[in-house]
């Protein structure tokens, strides 16, 4: 193995969370290691962002940029990945789980004829190997693997990895030269569309999610409150998506969004693999349904069996006055 690159993501010129968590575990495995990590920008007018990344150990910063390349386009962006990870001579690539993450890392994996392990909850250095540990079966189990192609790529679960900081670095940034045509932006984003600035659930410390306990559409504000009084992001199972109560963009769960936060509180949720799937990592998780055996009690840390409805305001202002203090 003779150096790791890693992608970090970016949106709007800032450098997201999920991205200083790729860029710190790549910094990490290469001190494992004992060899060079390398991260990748893609976008435009990043280069403080750019400078940031020192804060984390990263000693050189590989910058693609382009006005093209302001919005996002996985044809474009994974052709970019691949000719940076070739003109670094990059063997051991990492990405974050993230949409994006997910979105290009198969590209990548083709392009480069690299072996994929996504979705990875724990990576290390084992006797000059990587093994890799990932959920399977619907989160039921984990697997620990280890690739044998020449080029490795892996995505990292966000939430999970924590940045770790360093001081005393300073970065070097090298600007990239990759041609790139109009056929190369056979994919494009032509609109974003923020959702009201709200928290995004993946990117989130602490998640309040409601299913069908909440009985109906108008009592989700139940959740949106107590998320808003911890500082957190309100999300949805799957069930209430369906039903059209909530967006999908708030899904928790297998054909949702992953995450981890530190606090993970599910409400009228009865626990659903799918669901389990989506939120099984959180570090603590409190649960809150009328049915002392419903599945999500299995995994909870804490259980509070009661009326989902009448229990919410209760908790939310105890919550009001704990954190007032």
């Amino acid at each position: 193995m003779s150096k790791i690159l890693a992608f970090v993501e970016s949106r709007d010129n800032k450098i997201k969370n999920a991205g200083f968590e790729t860029a710190s575990t790549a910094v990490k495995l290469a001190n494992e290691l004992g060899i060079e990590a390398e991260v990748l920008l893609i976008g435009n007018n990043l280069s403080s962002a750019a400078n940031e990344l020192a804060a984390y150990g990263v000693k050189k910063v590989l910058l693609a940029e382009d006005s093209k390349l302001e919005k996002y386009s996985t044809t474009a962006y994974s052709k970019v990945a691949a000719e940076a990870a070739k003109q670094s001579g990059a063997d051991i690539i990492l990405l974050s789980a993230t949409a994006m993450g997910k979105d290009i890392s198969p590209r990548l994996s083709a392009k480069l004829e690299a072996g994929l392990v996504a979705d990875c909850t724990e990576i290390k250095a084992e006797g000059g190997n990587i093994t890799a540990t990932r959920p399977v079966y619907a989160g039921k189990a984990y697997i620990d693997v280890q690739v044998t192609s020449p080029v490795k790529i892996f995505t990292l679960r966000p939430n999970v990895f924590k940045p770790v900081k360093a001081e005393g670095i300073n970065s070097e940034i090298q600007k990239l030269d990759i041609s790139l045509a109009d056929s190369d932006f056979a994919v494009q984003v032509k609109e974003v569309v923020v959702s009201n600035e709200k928290l995004d659930v993946t990117e989130a410390n602490i998640v309040v999610s409601g299913g069908r306990g909440l009985k109906a559409p108008e009592n989700f504000h139940l959740v949106e409150d107590l998320a808003k009084v911890l500082g957190g992001a309100a999300g949805a199972s799957r069930a209430i998506v369906d039903a059209g109560w909530r967006p999908h963009s708030e899904q928790v769960g297998q054909t949702g969004k992953t995450v981890a936060p530190s606090l993970y509180i599910a409400v009228g949720i009865s626990g659903a693999i799918q669901h389990l799937a989506g939120m099984s990592s959180s570090k603590c998780i409190v649960a809150i349904n009328k049915d002392k055996d419903a599945p999500i009690f299995q995994i909870a840390d804490y259980g509070i069996v009661g009326d989902a409805v009448e229990i919410m305001p209760v908790l939310t202002e105890e919550f009001k006055k704990v954190l007032s203090n």
